[in-house]
């Protein structure tokens, strides 16, 4: 299935013209363009934050977490 044809956009269109009415569509589409900058604006921000932080190694916790110390003194 690909993208609709030029008849199957037209068909589309009458449907949301009948359903919205002409005079709510270009609000709706505003309102989808801000939304979307929005969301646009949010990555480059989590891109970012990504870049400043430290990167982890995976699994240097567990590895820590399991060991015991080498220099431990029994105390009796």
């Amino acid at each position: 299935m690909g993208m609709p044809g030029g008849t199957e956009l037209l068909i589309i269109l009458a449907i949301v013209v009948l359903l919205f009415g002409a005079k709510k569509i270009p609000e709706l589409a505003k309102g989808f363009g801000k939304g979307i900058k929005n969301f646009k604006e949010e990555m480059k921000d989590v891109e970012e934050v990504a870049k400043d932080e430290p990167k982890k190694v995976e699994g240097a916790d567990e590895v820590a977490s399991t060991e015991t110390p080498k220099n431990t003194t029994t105390q009796a």
